[in-house]
């Protein structure tokens, strides 16, 4: 007996560009398993390892950037073609050439979409290994994007605007959606800005009539946890390039982001741990 459908459908692929963290729920730990439950084909190319995330006082790390350009390499001789490109955490200046290299081939066999969620600080400051060389980078590298996902600081950081220290205006948003977008991308999404007992996210797409911007806020407990905007973005990439609406996305992964940190609050994870959403995968699977 025949049991699959007379017609399977192929999934889309993506490539995964970020770094392979082994503890921590976050980057590719996290960006793979998402993608596949969303019924896409997730290829990592990792760009570092680390034994753990920077929130752990001590951690192993490894810079992958004399691999990176080989590895892309053999993706070009096999002539694979990516129906989406997302990109985590750069690690150094170096590994932009290669980046940009593969993503204007990717661009010449078609119009994958590029999500790119700019890795560089929080809560007003920095990572610990991020550089003003890195942020100068950065800042033209975005201009690749489709879909851009900062949190509040790595925004600021990108168009150079203070960050607020206080209550953020929506006028300040506003603006600071403008500046990002004339860097480039066609859409962006600054991420978990915190409002009273909330998170806000804030969103903009630039149309044939100027920039449309709308908000997705959601309940929040407080806690900020690694890894919840590894979790935002792949969610956002998995639906581009299945042509899910940007408005929609984003209430989805807003609302997955709650679940995993309201479910990690009641299991008393401890925070640096990361978002409990291995349980709740399942949610995100629909059918196409």
């Amino acid at each position: 007996m025949n049991h699959f459908e007379s017609s399977i459908p192929i999934p889309k692929r993506i490539a995964a560009i970020n770094d392979l963290t082994g503890f921590g729920r976050c980057s590719l730990a996290v960006v793979l398993p998402v993608i596949n439950a969303m019924k896409v084909q997730a290829c990592p190319v990792p760009t570092s390892v680390f034994s753990s995330h920077m929130a752990f006082s001590s951690y192993y790390y490894r810079d992958l950037s004399d691999g990176l350009s080989p590895y892309l390499e053999e993706y070009r001789k096999l002539e694979l073609m990516f129906d989406g490109i997302y990109c985590g955490y750069i690690n150094s200046p170096g590994q932009f050439i290669h980046l940009r290299q593969f993503m204007e081939a990717q661009r010449e066999k078609g119009t994958p979409v590029i999500v790119i969620d700019p890795v560089l600080g929080d809560n007003g400051r920095t990572y610990r290994l991020v550089t003003e060389e890195l942020c100068r980078d950065m800042r033209s590298f975005i201009s690749y994007a489709t879909i851009l996902t900062p949190n509040l600081t790595e925004a600021c950081l990108l168009t150079g605007l203070p960050c607020p220290a206080q209550t953020v205006e929506t006028a300040f948003l506003q603006e600071l959606m403008e500046r990002l977008l004339d860097m480039g991308p066609a859409k962006a999404a600054i991420t978990g800005i915190p409002g009273e007992d909330s998170l806000i996210n804030y969103c903009g797409e630039r149309g044939l009539h100027g920039i449309s911007a709308f908000t997705c806020e959601t309940a929040s407990n407080g806690e900020s946890r690694p890894g919840t905007g590894d979790l935002f973005a792949a969610i956002l990439t998995a639906d581009a390039v299945n042509q899910v609406p940007f408005s929609q996305s984003v209430q989805k992964a807003a609302d997955f982001v709650r679940i995993c940190v309201l479910a990690s609050a009641a299991a008393h994870i401890p925070i640096r741990e990361g978002g409990l959403f291995e349980n709740y995968l399942s949610l995100l699977w629909e059918p196409h």
